[in-house]
């Protein structure tokens, strides 16, 4: 490693151009090189469920691990430490040197949108796994990044919405993970595109203090994709890199500012030493090192199934999972979400992944040889068309699966063409004169009807079959969100008549124009069933099985980045085909396929709820795996559930002229529901096993001195008739305090596991800091003498065991 001398000795041989020049990105995704002190450019990638690499193309595929909420809903450092070195693995792989995640904001609201991306509504929980996502990707020369910095907990207006929160929460809950992440040594904070307290995030003092000074940290603070607007405010902040490039507001802006005294040279040598310190970590500094290879392991499958299994959480069970192979004639498998899992989020953090294991898939594959599966869609749920693939289309020049890509001049000449794989082309080649996107393909519909045929991008859209236009509008760019416009643009939708065994040819173009981004999608979708009848069909499956699987969850158009849902209902028709199959069959699993909370009105209607998040690649195979009772389900609760919308404490994403005010304070999910005196249809922490616990002791110290760590210890015993793990969960409450606390919050957990009958112990360390509160008035940290009660148990809703500790002055 690079010393701090040699640091800035390659500073001072740097003039102040070539300087600036290296604090603005390259590219989008990577930095400037600079010979003249050894230093390589850096590519960066996105990477939260899967290392994309620097192009969005289906030819270049990811392993798609579960969701980051699946990922805390393990409770499990040593495994996300796990996931951390396979996500370094992919980054080597793809010559990645710096992976952006983890996310590390917090479930304020279940309405957020980008609920999936983040881990947990809890400060405690979302940083320690964070911090271990962060030692397992860095444990291999790749940085993570601890992002959106800070308070940029929902996606509405998230460019401009200026968030409100008082200095004592905002230590305490939302600045708290990243405290964790810097702890742990991650080498890069991304600050986020929202303001704060009147001040955008990119050019916040917060930048500084306390995250370079108090905490110490000695990476890069690196801007959100265009959040830096300003050049004098942001040059004088903490930030250090300015992303995407080659434009952005610093460049030959900055080097003016310096030149004039708006913003001394000081600040950008001190920006250029942490650049080149980080380069340094990841070998990109000095003379090139041998490259390491990619951790090429068989075990990379079964890791990522494996994790699905780890965050599955059981929330309710009557005693019907696990299913009993050898005592399955027949098993229903109900719900388009069966056949098609959705195993990712939408938004910038998506992969095109390496394979795609369905639940049915995998339901098929852990019982061939032994009970018949039969599969039955029920009502088609809705969302937009999903794009054009190689099982319904081929390319019209070749007849080979896939489409023909095509970019065109004004006079629509053609510049480029070549068969792709999919209709999603969010970065089509750019070609010199390149005026128009062309994607075509042969249709080869299995069923006659009236199909859904769709366009996505922004700009003059056209949709051609067989020589007859479908749709000619020009859509109106009317966002800078990037996700919108470089991932998910609008859609316009019609509808045409196609006959079983035709090849009809579809033509759809979109013309290009500056500031609307590239990104064109053509999809096609089959009549929807009758609901009627569809909910026939799969009541008639359910009553002749022996046992039935139903699959429901959200859609594309439910959940995904730059969008904040409005309702947590699932969409419709899924509510009343789980009632339907219920009705038929008492032994029914319900599977929800979803990124964050949904309403399951239903819930005591069926003999077992499993929640399976976006799992990631491996789905079917992981969700089978438990179903079928091979492992139990790991997953606990990193987020309240309720019972319906209105019942949420929190529920407001979006500002109010600009502002969003954060006035529910210090009591963000579990807790606000305890001071409001809710209860939620599964709290925080709640997950079932295979097996059952009773919980027996818990032992601690009588005295604490204040600013001290302690050890709880919980005895509890397997009660039920298989080894199974347990999270104990512990808890502190201050009641009759000086200070306002919540009325209980999470302290400290561990898990133990045991033989039937087996009694073991807990350990829980409860670090100085669960006790702790930040005093406004002082400017610090402060721990209140007193007493204290310690709660134990499964979940924040379920602590059966209490003990009493008398915190004492360190005076």
């Amino acid at each position: 490693m690079t010393d701090e001398e040699e640091l800035a000795r390659l500073t001072g041989k740097l003039a102040l151009p070539a300087k600036v020049r290296l604090l603005t990105g390259a590219t989008t995704w990577r930095t400037a090189a600079e010979p003249a002190v050894g230093l390589r450019e850096l590519v960066l990638s996105d990477g939260p469920a899967g290392v994309r690499g620097q192009t969005w193309d289906e030819r270049h595929t990811a392993v798609l691990l579960p969701s980051a909420t699946a990922l805390a809903a393990t409770w499990d450092e040593r495994l996300v430490g796990e996931v951390g070195g396979l996500l370094a693995s992919e980054a080597r792989r793809k010559a990645v040197d710096v992976v952006l995640a983890p996310n590390l904001n917090l479930h304020r609201s279940p309405l957020a949108g980008r609920h999936f991306e983040c881990f947990s509504e809890d400060p405690e929980l979302t940083g320690r796994i964070g911090a271990a996502l962060v030692r397992g990707i860095q444990a291999h020369g790749v940085a993570a990044t601890a992002k959106h910095y800070v308070a940029n907990d929902s996606e509405t207006d998230r460019l401009t919405v200026d968030v409100r929160v008082d200095e004592r929460t905002l230590r305490e809950v939302y600045l708290a993970p990243f405290e964790a992440a810097v702890a742990a040594g991650v080498r890069l904070v991304m600050a986020g595109y929202n303001r704060l307290d009147g001040t955008t995030m990119t050019a916040h003092p917060l930048l500084a203090d306390p995250l370079k000074t108090e905490w110490r940290f000695d990476g890069v603070v690196v801007s959100d994709w265009g959040a830096a607007r300003g050049t004098r405010d942001t040059a004088r902040s903490g930030l250090d890199l300015v992303m995407p490039g080659p434009d952005g507001p610093w460049g030959r802006a900055l080097a003016r500012a310096v030149e004039e005294g708006r913003v001394p040279e000081s600040a950008v040598d001190d920006k250029v030493r942490r650049l080149l310190r980080l380069a340094d970590r990841c070998g990109a500094l000095g003379e090139r090192r041998p490259a390491r290879p990619p951790l090429r392991s068989p075990r990379t499958r079964a890791l990522a199934r494996r994790a699905v299994a780890a965050g599955a959480v059981l929330l309710a069970n009557r005693d019907v999972l696990p299913l009993d192979p050898g005592r399955l004639a027949t098993l229903a498998v109900i719900g388009e979400h069966a056949a098609r899992t959705r195993v990712q989020g939408g938004g910038s953090a998506g992969v095109f992944p390496q394979d795609e294991v369905s639940v049915l898939d995998g339901i098929r594959a852990g019982l061939r040889g032994r009970g018949r599966v039969v599969h039955v869609p029920g009502p088609a749920p809705g969302g937009p068309p999903a794009p054009l693939d190689m099982t319904l289309c081929t390319d019209p020049r070749s007849g080979v699966p896939g489409v023909l890509l095509r970019v065109l001049d004004p006079d629509g000449r053609e510049l480029y063409a070549e068969r792709r794989g999919s209709g999603r082309q969010l970065e089509p080649p750019l070609v010199p004169g390149g005026h128009i996107v062309e994607i075509s393909a042969r249709l080869r519909p299995r069923v006659s009807g009236r199909w859904t045929l769709g366009i996505a991008g922004f700009g003059r859209l056209w949709l051609g079959l067989d020589g007859s236009t479908l749709l000619d509008e020009t859509v109106v760019k009317d966002t800078d969100d990037p996700a919108l416009v470089h991932v998910r643009p609008p859609a316009r939708l019609v509808t045409a008549e196609l006959a079983a065994g035709s090849a009809p040819h579809l033509v759809a173009r979109r013309e290009l124009a500056p500031g609307t981004g590239r990104a064109t999608v053509v999809g096609a979708a089959p009549p929807a069933p009758d609901p009627a009848a569809a909910l026939a069909d799969a009541a008639r499956a359910a009553r002749a099985a022996d046992a039935a699987v139903v699959v429901v969850g959200t859609t594309e158009h439910g959940e995904y980045e730059g969008h904040d849902r409005t309702s947590l209902a699932l969409p419709p028709g899924q509510d009343a085909l789980v009632s339907a199959v219920a009705r038929e069959n008492p032994r029914t699993v319900v599977v929800v396929n979803s990124g964050g909370p949904v309403e399951l009105p239903w819930r005591d209607e069926v003999g077992a709820l499993l929640l399976a998040w976006f799992p990631g690649q491996e789905a079917g195979g992981g969700l089978a795996d438990v179903l079928l009772g091979r492992v139990e389900p790991g997953g606990r609760l990193p987020t309240t559930w309720p019972a319906a919308l209105a019942d949420a404490p929190v529920t407001r994403t979006r500002p109010v002229d600009g502002r969003l005010d954060y006035t529910e304070g210090l009591h963000v999910g579990y807790r606000g529901w305890l001071r409001r005196h809710r209860t939620p249809a599964y709290w925080f922490g709640h997950g079932l096993g295979y097996t059952g616990w009773s919980y027996e002791e818990v032992t601690g110290p009588a005295e604490v001195r204040a600013g001290d760590a302690f050890t709880v210890r919980v005895r509890v015993r397997n009660t039920g008739p298989r080894a199974g793990r347990e999270v104990v969960q512990v808890y502190l409450a201050r009641p009759g305090a000086a200070v306002e606390y919540p009325e209980r919050w999470l302290a400290g957990y561990a898990a133990v596991r045991a033989r039937p009958g087996e009694t073991v112990t807990a350990v829980v360390r409860i670090a100085a800091r669960g006790l702790r509160h930040w005093s406004a008035e002082a400017g610090g940290w402060r721990t209140e003498p007193g007493p204290c009660r310690v709660l134990a148990g499964r979940s924040a809703g379920d602590l059966p065991l209490a003990l009493e500790v008398v915190i004492r002055d360190r005076r």
